[in-house]
């Protein structure tokens, strides 16, 4: 039949190309389903194309800093269409590159939508495949929001596809994306951006004590940030959006150009008929064992966003997990389970927060006795030679082993320092044996064993 493979792999992003690529190497007959462009979230909607943008508006926020440093550039400001082009020049020939890539591995590509039909079987488009095996690794897509004109709001996709920036700006949800692309926004020429957050606070995963900080360098920017408010319904007038939202003071209205969607993600896999193929899930995604296989269904793995781990949606994350589906897939039976290390989190805002291992809330509520050590250090060198007054450090070492356990950062270098920290925990160091490594000075790596 020549519809019928050894694997069929549905999403080609990082967790789904990763283990193509590994079967096909051992001789497998390898199908992989995309409904988009080849490359996955991360590469082509997300993470790299962020960053691009995040790269340019990095010249407005110096400019802001060091002005009355003795950096004059006169009228500075970022024009959007070049800054879109810039990142078209990486995003745009990507997709065909994954592609050859897979194909000199004999991979075979289909694109569209996959559907399950029955235990060994899917539809994608007008063609039937079969497999011995299936590899979920469809990732996440925006969160349905239920409200009354929900049709209007944008995703993050949507923004990084922007040729020019509108005025008025609204971010729903106080997470990563509004954050990220708030700031970007207000350095890219908006002169209203607002970010509305249902609950008391918002970067709920990162320490509060922090992110207070980056709350007071956001507001500094114009960035009004909403806590405690709901949005009742959205209503288009011409151009533009009304706004109705509910407060802890009663019902207010705004008024803006763009609405865009950051409140949350969740697993892309209610098209796929898992019903069909009996592979249980939830809001969270494909249900797995520790060896990344489904708990219903032994012939079904799912990795990355749409796998319900309880692990950040993350690409390290994916990677790890995707590693453990190869692995058990031409194992031919679970051998090798997911163990996670510690993984870093960062907030690319200007300056980052960073964040690995638990933080002192976690500590607490698991009884650890633990030294915690909080400090602004905006009189620090890194800091008073970039002239950034946002800086500070939290981090948690376990008193009875020297132990670290955690460390939460803002402020420049933050998302390196946050890597050499990952390496010291992931290799069981103590504090002391950490403030043993020299470091080339000055640099931001050296601030490091001043922060235990």
């Amino acid at each position: 039949m020549e519809n019928k493979f050894d694997l069929i792999v549905i999403g080609a992003g990082s967790a789904g190309t990763s283990v193509a690529r590994a079967c096909a190497l051992e001789g497998w007959k390898v199908g992989i389903v995309e409904e988009l462009k080849f490359g996955g979230t991360c590469m082509l909607r997300g993470c790299d194309p962020k960053k691009m943008f995040l790269a340019v508006s990095e010249g407005i926020d110096a400019v802001e800093r060091m002005s009355e440093k003795g950096f004059v550039v006169k009228d500075a400001a970022i024009d959007w269409k070049k800054m879109s082009a810039f990142k078209n020049s990486f995003i745009e020939p990507m997709p065909d590159r994954v592609e050859q890539s897979l194909e000199r591995m004999g991979i075979v590509e289909f694109h569209g939508k996959a559907r399950f039909i029955d235990d060994g079987s899917l539809q994608v488009g007008d063609q039937k495949l079969h497999s011995e095996y299936f590899h979920i690794a469809t990732g996440a897509s925006p969160s349905k929001l239920g409200i009354d004109g929900e049709e209007h709001v944008k995703t993050s996709t949507d923004f990084l596809d922007l040729v020019e920036v509108p005025k008025r700006i609204l971010f729903i949800g106080g997470g990563f994306i509004s954050f990220e692309f708030a700031q970007i926004s207000k350095r890219g020429g908006a002169s209203e951006v607002t970010i509305l957050q249902r609950g008391n606070r918002v970067l709920n995963h990162f320490d509060p004590d922090l992110v207070n900080m980056q709350v007071q360098k956001s507001q500094e920017m114009g960035i009004l940030i909403e806590m405690n408010s709901t949005i009742q319904k959205i209503k288009k007038v011409g151009e533009h959006y009304i706004i109705t939202y509910q407060t802890p003071s009663g019902i207010q209205q705004l008024e803006c150009d763009l609405i865009v969607h950051g409140a949350g993600r969740g697993a892309n896999i209610l098209d796929l008929n898992l019903e069909a193929i009996d592979v249980e899930y939830s809001k969270k995604g494909v249900k797995v064992n520790e060896y990344q296989r489904s708990i219903s269904n032994p012939k079904v793995f799912a990795a990355g966003d749409c796998a319900d781990t309880g692990k950040p949606n993350l690409t390290p994350v994916a990677g790890i997990e995707a590693k453990t589906v190869g692995q058990n897939l031409i194992a031919g039976k679970d051998l090798h389970k997911t163990i996670y290390p510690a993984i870093p989190s960062v907030v690319y805002t200007l300056p980052p927060i960073a964040a690995v291992g638990i933080s002192e809330e976690e500590a607490k509520t698991k009884g650890i006795d633990v030294e915690v050590k909080y400090k602004a250090t905006s009189q620090w060198y890194s800091s008073v030679r970039v002239n950034e007054k946002y800086s500070g450090f939290k981090t948690i070492v376990d008193k009875k082993t020297r132990k670290i356990l955690g460390a939460h950062l803002i402020g420049p270098g933050a998302e390196e320092q946050i890597n050499v920290i990952t390496m010291a925990i992931n290799q069981g160091m103590t504090v002391e044996e950490l403030k043993t490594i020299v470091f080339a000075y000055p640099s931001y790596s050296s601030d490091i064993k001043y922060m235990f």
